[in-house]
């Protein structure tokens, strides 16, 4: 829906966007608007108690907001925020809908030209598969890096 609505909506009020465009726009409010949502619950997780605890230990507010409050956080928020951005890689599809080439868009091409639907939208899902599952390991293997420091419980 915000796809459609700022590719054929924002014309009417005057603002011409490209399909490309108007797909990033859509894309970028979808992520930003989920993720500052994951960040919102993330920082919220953090006790007070730790913050206080922080105080009593002498740190200044910087520090307090780098060690006490935005790496727990981020730790904690790190999984969501990447199923997040799978989960848009995967809702990228739909921009084919307003004509913006994608891998979607090369399927339907395909299967247009050579009437094998089938067979076209089905190596488009193995992509689309392959694709999530190469990001997965991408970002497990950043996160592994990222939080080398933890201990294992």
């Amino acid at each position: 829906m915000q796809l459609f609505f700022i590719f054929f909506g924002l014309p009417a009020i005057g603002m011409m966007l490209s399909p490309w465009q108007a797909s990033m726009i859509a894309l970028t409010i979808n992520l930003g608007a989920y993720s500052t949502e994951i960040i919102r619950a993330g920082l919220a997780s953090i006790s007070k108690g730790q913050v206080e605890a922080a105080k009593v230990l002498g740190l200044n507010f910087r520090q307090t907001l780098t060690r006490v409050i935005f790496i727990p956080a981020f730790e904690k928020i790190y999984p969501a925020l990447t199923s997040q951005c799978i989960i848009v890689m995967l809702g990228s599809a739909v921009i084919s809908q307003i004509s913006v080439q994608d891998l979607t868009y090369a399927a339907n091409l395909v299967q247009s030209r050579n009437f094998r639907a089938f067979e076209s939208y089905l190596v488009t899902a193995l992509l689309y598969l392959g694709l999530s599952i190469l990001l997965r390991f991408a970002f497990n293997a950043l996160g592994k890096r990222l939080f080398a420091y933890r201990t294992s419980n």
